[in-house]
């Protein structure tokens, strides 16, 4: 348990540190900190990952500031220390909830219920990448801005392993996404996102087992951190929760 509770924690700091400095951020990764700040418009990927000592917390804000962004925190069992959440708010960050870190051995992914007329496809180019940021635009995060960054970066990294890329199309219409991201030893899930007109038909759950299906043969475990919502959704493919990462946001005023 223990070393898929620090694959859970590592690919999600892996990614957000490659997305980082593909959109051009600071990069500080050392035994006192280990941050992204600056490359992205998005507060979750202005991120601090690594360390938690209290001078890191005051230089982690200087960087926000001084790049005039918004930022968080991404604490998970490695990070959590006595205080540390008391530490940060004193700080000026905000709790802005939790995360449950889940995985599912890929050898025991339950199989959904077929969704009639959904097909699911690989993006491999800026064409089709142009598409799933407009699908994903219409649902995920803060819709089209961050849709916008994150293809921009996607594009940046390209379309072969450790990324990869998938649209969900319903009867030729493009209205679900996810990426894979294959880090620390196992395939994450990230960006899963059904348009909301068609939510509740079982396609999240057919995009992220299809992609994950795909990831079988070179990872062992699927890897992620689920919404409240998506929670019930992953548990019916198998996936377990074994953590919980709390995040703490700050964004700039005036």
């Amino acid at each position: 348990m223990e070393n898929v509770v620090r694959a859970i924690e590592e690919n999600a700091a892996e990614l957000l540190m490659a997305m980082g400095a593909a959109g051009g951020g600071v990069q500080r990764d050392d035994a006192a900190a280990r941050w992204t700040i600056g490359g992205s418009p998005i507060d979750y990927h202005n991120a601090e990952v690594g360390a938690a000592g209290e001078q890191v917390i005051a230089e982690s804000l200087a960087e926000l500031r001084n790049h005039g962004v918004p930022g968080s925190w991404h604490v998970g069992p490695a990070m959590r220390s006595d205080g540390l959440a008391e530490r940060l708010v004193a700080g000026g960050f905000t709790f802005g909830g939790s995360e449950p870190g889940m995985a599912v051995r890929l050898d025991e992914l339950r199989t959904p219920a077929v969704v009639p007329g959904l097909e699911i496809t690989r993006v491999r180019d800026d064409e089709e990448l142009a598409t799933w940021e407009a699908t994903l635009g219409r649902g995920f995060g803060e819709g089209v801005k961050e849709a916008r960054w994150v293809a921009e970066v996607y594009r940046k990294l390209g379309y072969g392993d450790p990324w990869r890329h998938y649209l969900g199309r319903l009867d030729g219409e493009p209205i679900a996404t996810t990426t894979i991201f294959l880090g620390a030893g196992v395939a994450g899930v990230y960006f899963v996102m059904t348009v909301p007109e068609a939510r509740r038909r079982g396609i999240g759950a057919a995009i992220t087992y299809a992609a994950l299906r795909e990831a079988a043969g070179v990872a062992e475990y699927g890897v992620l951190g689920s919404s409240p919502a998506g929670r019930s959704v992953y548990a019916g493919l198998g996936f377990r929760e074994y953590c919980t990462i709390d995040l703490y946001e700050w964004a700039p005023t005036g």
